[in-house]
């Protein structure tokens, strides 16, 4: 999942190179999303595994 993100930042980069600002926001957007969700399931798995370690 976090390489969606990096994808999306990737290519927010270069179109802000490429001088296509909305093109730009909107792919950084998705990439501030999709890695938010990633951390929240990382964190989730976490405590998953705590808890069943216990």
């Amino acid at each position: 999942m976090l390489s969606w993100a990096i994808f999306f930042l990737v290519v927010a980069l270069v179109a802000a190179v490429l001088g296509f600002g909305g093109i730009a926001g909107t792919a950084i957007g998705i990439a501030k999303i999709i890695f938010v969700v990633a951390i929240i399931l990382f964190l989730i798995s976490g405590v998953m595994h705590l808890m069943r370690r216990a």
